[in-house]
């Protein structure tokens, strides 16, 4: 069974910036500047965790995994926002 996260990070180094972001875009959306939403199986999310655990420096980044719930009870309508809309895109993003 899937379940959702939202995977925030904050990360010291450019470099590491763009390799955790290319790393999440494999496993999720992008939906705001350091935030992704993913369908996660449990499997996933442990291949997902080790993947940013070898690329981050545990003593200078950080990267949060907030369980949202089972995927099937989800949809885009639970997502709200204050000042501007919240549009559910599938552009490409490029981190420069």
């Amino acid at each position: 069974m899937r379940h959702s996260y939202l995977v925030c990070y904050d990360i010291s180094d450019d470099k590491r910036l763009r390799k955790v972001f290319r790393t999440l875009r494999g496993f999720g959306d992008h939906l705001q500047y350091s935030i992704f939403e993913c369908q996660l199986t449990p499997r996933d999310l442990a291949r997902c965790r080790s993947e940013i655990s070898k690329i981050i420096h545990h003593d200078q980044d950080q990267v949060l995994f907030v369980h949202l719930g089972p995927s099937d009870s989800r949809s885009s309508t639970d997502i709200t926002a204050i000042g501007q809309p919240y549009t559910n895109f599938h552009a490409s993003c490029y981190v420069v």
